[in-house]
């Protein structure tokens, strides 16, 4: 794999840009995009023979302004998009998300062929950022790679895990023993080995990779795993997921609900097949450095 040059990193200072930079031989160049001034720092960067990796995004956003999202995932991806290619850019790498394709798995995994269906404002604005980002890159120079990566677990992750971790860190039943859902992850310092693969790779251009490990767990399973790592007992009672889903939709809760109940499910074949890459972090070692890593963050 030819090296690359220099980099243009944005989200440099989130949960995968931290781990990302680690991995560099040299520093990138930093880009942050969450300042009202985020135009006139991507008209300031230098991108000459750059490859740039577009981490920054809005992952949450007030129910009262979806537009948020448009904004900052859309909008600023085609502003730097084009300013890259301007700039004489070599390769831009785009991390999105298998929720541009959808939210949930039936019959099979999400696949590099599948039809793009999302459903929320999120996955919406991340399948936009995608075409914008190709259609600049086809009317240019720039190569553009796409990466869509489904739960990303490592020490740090925020979000839904970290309201797992309090969950499951508690001495209440939990109801998830009749979950047998499939759902993918892909640790963080996996995905950064993928970024990097399809910042180099020549073979790479052009093309949508999915990240994640072979090996799906179910709910029952993350469930377990985790209340094993805090040194609990898994205290897993059996109860149908349509009754959960039913009380979660009363409660006004029903799409958290669906996440732990139902499949979303990813097929990284064409990354192992193209790239030679391959997740190597399991479930069990992610869960126990998560479990760490929160551990000492919590008040003594």
């Amino acid at each position: 794999m030819p090296a690359v040059r220099s980099f243009v990193v944005t989200g440099s200072g989130g949960f995968v840009g931290s781990v990302l930079l680690a991995h560099l031989r040299d520093p990138p160049q930093r880009l942050h995009l969450a300042p009202a001034d985020w135009r006139d720092r991507i008209a300031a960067a230098s991108f000459e023979g750059a490859t740039v990796v577009h981490l920054a995004a809005r992952v949450h956003a007030p129910r009262s302004d979806p537009g948020l999202y448009e904004t900052d995932n859309r909008e600023k991806t085609e502003v730097l998009a084009r300013a890259a290619a301007r700039g004489g850019a070599r390769r831009f790498v785009f991390l999105s998300s298998v929720k541009a394709l959808g939210e949930e798995t039936r019959e099979a995994p999400f696949s590099v062929h599948t039809q793009p269906r999302p459903l929320d404002a999120y996955g919406r604005s991340k399948l936009a950022a995608e075409r914008a980002l190709e259609g600049v890159a086809r009317a240019s120079s720039m190569e553009f790679v796409v990466v869509r990566a489904p739960l990303v677990f490592g020490a740090g992750a925020a979000g839904n895990l970290r309201a797992l971790l309090r969950l499951c860190d508690s001495p209440w039943p939990l109801p998830f023993a009749a979950v047998h859902n499939r759902r993918s992850f892909v640790h963080v310092s996996d995905l950064a080995r993928l970024l990097l693969a399809c910042a180099g790779a020549p073979s790479a251009a052009g093309s949508t990779y999915l990240a994640a490990h072979r090996e799906p767990f179910s709910t029952t399973q993350l469930f377990a795993t985790i209340r094993r790592a805090l040194g609990r007992p898994p205290r897993l009672v059996a109860m149908s997921p349509r009754v959960l889903e039913a009380l979660a939709r009363i409660a006004g809760r029903a799409d958290t609900m669906r996440r732990l109940t139902r499949s979303l499910e990813v097929d990284p074949a064409a990354a192992q097949r193209d790239l030679g890459w391959m997740a190597a972090v399991p479930l069990e070692s992610a869960v126990e450095e998560m479990v760490a890593a929160y551990r000492a963050e919590r008040p003594r």
